[in-house]
């Protein structure tokens, strides 16, 4: 019996250790996990706050989008937070096939100031946790401007489940007719909207 117990305890260390997660904005330096030419500044509380300079506007300019380094994703889970100012609008890319041209090769869950829109008013793909293009979310959960936001967004397979702020607000078909062209594995990065924008805790597995 005692061997059992002393076998299960090594098999939930095991487990606690495959699941342990690294919070990419830990460390100081942003550039040891992240690439890009944006005016994204990291402090000493491990939050990464885009400011954009002045002149800068728009989202085409896909240099300054924050991209992770390294491998591509295909299944994954990433939990992190996000807070916005009034009006304020970026978004998570994943399965970006070209950096370059991230709105045409990659799949974006959309970050947004959706905050006190009318109950009865129609959510769109715009709305926080709406993928883009064209599949809104199920229902609105963001927090107001400049409240930390969280997600977490799994995918896994043809399937993407969204969270946000503890409530399932979309699930995704990556077979759908408006996302079966876009690449099954590829680049993450948070877009540069030319617009502020804060995040922290961000986390992700393969999975």
């Amino acid at each position: 019996m005692k061997c059992l117990a002393w076998f299960a305890l090594i098999a939930l260390s095991l487990t606690a250790s495959l699941r342990a997660e690294d919070n990419l904005l830990a460390g100081g330096d942003l550039t040891k996990n992240w690439e890009t030419k944006g005016n994204w500044i990291l402090d000493a509380d491990s939050v990464v706050t885009l400011k954009p300079r002045q002149g800068e506007s728009g989202w085409t300019r896909y240099d300054s989008y924050l991209w992770l380094k390294g491998a591509e994703y295909q299944d994954f889970e990433i939990d992190f937070e996000y807070k916005v100012q009034k009006g304020g609008n970026s978004g998570f890319y994943f399965h970006v096939g070209n950096v370059k041209e991230p709105v045409s090769t990659g799949v974006e869950v959309q970050i947004y100031d959706s905050h006190g829109k009318a109950a009865d008013a129609k959510l769109t793909d715009h709305d926080s946790g709406g993928v883009i293009p064209g599949l809104p979310p199920t229902k609105n959960t963001a927090k107001a401007a400049n409240e930390w936001n969280r997600f977490v967004i799994t995918v896994k397979g043809d399937k993407v489940t969204i969270q946000l702020n503890g409530e399932t607000v979309n699930e995704v078909d990556l077979k759908n007719d408006k996302l079966k062209t876009r690449p099954a594995t590829g680049a993450i990065g948070f877009q540069d909207h030319g617009l502020p924008l804060a995040l922290r805790n961000i986390k992700i597995k393969k999975l």
